[in-house]
């Protein structure tokens, strides 16, 4: 059962408590090794790289279009230090524990990472 809601900011700082706790946070990944990324519903031209607080509301993504994804553990330290630059030199968002309409906040990953400072 997901503790997520239409409460997309609750959702956020959801995001930031369990990910500090749990010092991991998970993204959805197939075999291929591509990380899911999709068009952002809230900024034209850019895309947003979903992730989650826990694999529980991770995996109850991998169904439908994205049935070939699995919800792959990413720890806190390389998210941080590491996915953030490079989604930031990409130009990609980072969408923060999406809820079961796929609506979440989605910041740039300076923003994430300043969270965690």
């Amino acid at each position: 059962m997901t503790k997520l809601t239409a409460d997309v900011q609750a959702n956020a700082e959801l995001f930031f408590t369990e990910s500090k706790e749990a010092q991991v946070v998970y993204g959805l990944c197939n075999e291929e090794g591509d990380w899911l990324s999709v068009d952002s519903s809230e900024f034209e031209e850019s895309e947003v790289m979903p992730f989650w607080s826990n694999e529980a509301d991770a995996k109850f993504h991998c169904v439908d279009e994205w049935a070939e994804f699995q919800a792959t553990e990413l720890p806190l330290d390389v998210f941080v230090e590491d996915w953030m630059v490079t989604l930031a030199e990409d130009g990609v968002l980072v969408g923060l524990n999406w809820n079961q309409e796929l609506e979440g906040v989605e910041l740039e990953p300076q923003e994430v990472a300043k969270q965690y400072l």
